[in-house]
């Protein structure tokens, strides 16, 4: 299934969105990027309560699968998730720091579609998570999303796996900036400059062609002249050994572990759920299609988050 989404670029306007777009966009959290999933079960929502109802210090690991309910892709989700959509696949981080050719795509193509990516806000599921926090049941909240929408929800008690693209990080001198004063200087940079898209990305960026690309300019960092990244965990890297301690200590800390939105398919999340399973945690996952730990937990939802997860009462 190919999904063409026109977005315009142009330095002199705004971004705009071709009507079919922005049609689809406005019910993103309805079911554009979400994959088809059965009516909630009344019995299975129950289940769900007794477990978070028996929690005390709950663990909750987020995975993409909670954010397209907010207009925002994911990997693997089925027919709909980019795996299912193109033959296109993430960028590499060996690719990203050894190739400038690589870097100038990468960011033509998040400059185009970072206006649309830094826009997206908070779904149900993410605020109900929040209030959880508020209210005490939530001992810890890891995201393997680089999204900030947890963020924006108000969770504090959060560890950010694989980064957030809110946050630029130069590879030389390590030097930290927001991903919005970046916005301004590509802009400053590519006054004339000019693309249009056909398709939307994960994370951040969306299609471009090659010709467009081979014209932008990207800027070096401001202190240092160094080559820039968003501050992200990209395919092929790892997350930093501090993060990973830091985590598996929360986990060894919780009496029950909770699964949103994740096929847990990437080792950098599933490996938590290992330390749960040594730990005799009772694990529960809710997410549309099968996941890499079925066989670990004690309840499976095949639901959507942002119509679950309201349902249920923390306290």
């Amino acid at each position: 299934m190919r999904m063409s989404f026109g977005l315009t670029f142009k330095r002199t306007t705004k971004v705009r969105w071709r009507a079919d777009f922005s049609q689809q966009c406005s019910l993103g959290s309805t079911g554009l990027f979400v994959p088809p999933s059965p009516p909630l079960d009344p019995a299975k929502v129950e289940e769900l309560q007794r477990f978070i109802t028996l929690s005390k210090r709950l663990l909750v690991m987020t995975g993409a699968g909670i954010s397209t309910e907010s207009g925002i892709p994911d990997y693997r989700s089925e027919k709909v998730g980019l795996y299912a959509r193109t033959d296109r696949r993430p960028i590499q981080h060996g690719d990203f720091v050894r190739s400038a050719p690589i870097r100038q795509r990468y960011w033509a193509r998040n400059f185009v579609g970072w206006p649309q990516f830094s826009s997206h806000q908070p779904n149900p599921a993410h605020w109900a998570l929040s209030n959880w926090e508020r209210l005490g049941k939530l001992h810890w909240l890891v995201t393997q999303n680089v999204d900030a929408l947890h963020t924006k929800a108000g969770s504090q008690r959060l560890t950010e796996l694989h980064g957030c693209m809110h946050r630029v990080l130069c590879l030389d001198c390590g030097e930290q900036t927001p991903r919005g004063a970046l916005q301004e200087r590509f802009q400053v940079l590519n006054p004339t400059w000019s693309a249009e898209a056909h398709g939307l990305a994960p994370d951040g960026d969306v299609f471009l062609t090659e010709e467009e690309v081979q014209s932008f300019r990207v800027p070096s960092c401001s202190r240092c002249g160094g080559p820039l990244k968003p501050d992200v965990v990209f395919f092929g890297d790892t997350v930093k050994l501090d993060t990973v301690d830091f985590v598996h200590k929360r986990v060894k800390e919780a009496d029950s572990l909770l699964v949103v939105g994740s096929s847990l398919q990437v080792y950098s999340g599933y490996r938590f759920i290992l330390t749960a399973r040594e730990k005799k945690l009772p694990i529960a996952i809710l997410n549309i299609g099968p996941t890499r730990s079925d066989d670990l937990a004690s309840l499976k939802l095949n639901s959507r988050c942002g119509e679950l997860l309201p349902l249920i009462d923390p306290r």
